[in-house]
């Protein structure tokens, strides 16, 4: 029997995108906003682009907090965080002094960058991934690889033990976390080609 994979669908992100890379991997995955469906689900992908304070009045308006944080927190299904989604794990971002779902003890905030001409933000484009820890989202991924990026902000957080991934970009930052059950990645699999669709894999078959 083939796993429920569930797309949170909160009016942000590249929901078909990562539906699509997952068709790739013959996932039929589900983009819902329905709580009992979001309940019945094997594991949950969060996505997410824009704005992290309107994102988290959407989750708040349909009433997905809690569902997350029960199965997430308490039932221990995996999750994976792209980008914004991985955000949102955080205890509280300057990007419109929000709240966040709190899951790590972290913080999002701006880049803080001196050379504005040679580093441009939104940081986006191509950068390379280096590998902190050994992690079953990290098979066959080899160090150093290139992936996707699209952001203005970025995670930082007090517990080493969560740091997945980091990136350069002027500095060094967080691109990816996971703790127990829960990932995080600041780039895009679902626009990262093979390597981005070896990571959805991955994430699968944790």
């Amino acid at each position: 029997m083939q796993q429920q994979i569930v797309i949170i669908d909160f009016g942000m992100g590249n929901l078909n995108s990562v539906k699509k890379k997952l068709a790739r991997l013959n996932i039929n995955a589900i983009i819902t906003s329905d709580v009992k469906i979001i309940e019945l689900a094997d594991k949950i992908i969060l996505p997410g682009v824009g704005h992290f304070a309107v994102a988290m009045t959407k989750l708040l308006a349909l009433n997905l907090i809690g569902v997350l944080n029960h199965e997430v927190l308490i039932k221990k299904k995996p999750v994976l965080g792209i980008c914004l989604g991985m955000q949102l794990m955080a205890k509280h971002s300057e990007e419109g002094n929000s709240a966040g779902l709190g899951w790590f003890d972290a913080n999002v905030i701006k880049f803080k960058i001196k050379d504005a001409y040679k580093h441009k933000i939104p940081h986006t484009g191509w950068n390379q991934i280096e590998i902190a820890k050994a992690s079953p989202l990290m098979l066959n991924i080899p160090n150093l690889s290139e992936f996707y990026f699209v952001h203005a902000y970025h995670f930082i957080t007090s517990n080493q033990s969560d740091i997945l991934n980091y990136s350069d970009y002027e500095y060094k930052f967080v691109s990816g976390v996971e703790k127990e059950n829960i990932f995080g990645v600041q780039y895009h699999p679902e626009k990262s080609h093979d390597l981005g669709e070896q990571i959805l894999k991955n994430f699968i078959q944790i």
